[in-house]
This record gives structure tokens, sequence and C-alpha cells, in this order.
């Protein structure tokens, strides 16, 4: 995958992560603030402080976030971002950890 491939799937995919928070917030599933600053979106839980971080890394072409329960790298296969170590989805993972760290 080339570059500015990767740069366009990465902000596709920060996007979609931000929307989706702020769809949490307004329909008071989970009360969080979003930040972004270029390619690092920070998610805020108002209610304990703790927070998930999603940046992308282009050398690497991996997506990555880090949260209370660890660190994990994600690659793009054609269709989704995976786990490059149990090939877990990202957006599956992404709310699994959101719902144990919101609570």
């Amino acid at each position: 995958m080339s570059e500015s491939e990767f740069l366009a799937l990465a902000e596709s995919c920060l996007t979609q992560v931000e929307e989706m928070f702020e769809r949490a917030f307004e329909n008071d599933e989970l009360d969080v603030e979003c930040s972004r600053s270029g390619n690092v979106l920070s998610i805020e839980f108002v209610n304990n402080g703790s927070k998930i971080i999603v940046n992308s890394q282009a050398p690497m072409q991996e997506m990555w976030l880090a949260a209370r329960s660890g660190g994990f790298h994600y690659r793009y296969d054609g269709q989704q971002w995976l786990n490059t170590r149990d090939n877990s989805e990202f957006f599956s993972t992404l709310s699994a950890i959101a719902r144990e760290q919101g609570q």
C-alpha cells in the first residue's frame, strides 16, 4: 500500500472513531471528551479520568490503540484493521475496551 493510501485509510479510521464516541456521548451511553491533534485522538472518560489514545503510525502503516488494558497495533488487510498479534478487529476491540474502561 502506498503512503498516501495508508494516510487516507488512517484518516478515515480516526474520523470514524471520533464520530463513534461523539454519538455515544450524545446518546448518554458514555461520558467522554474527544480531542484530536494531527494523527492522535485522545478519548477521556470524564467519570474516572482514564484515556484511550488512537493514533496512526505511517512508517509502520499501522493504527495504534492504547488503553488501560494495554497497547495494540493494527494493520489493514484490504477490508479491515486487524491486530498484529491475534487478528482481532479494531472496532470490536475498541468498543469492548470502551465499555470496560467507561465503567
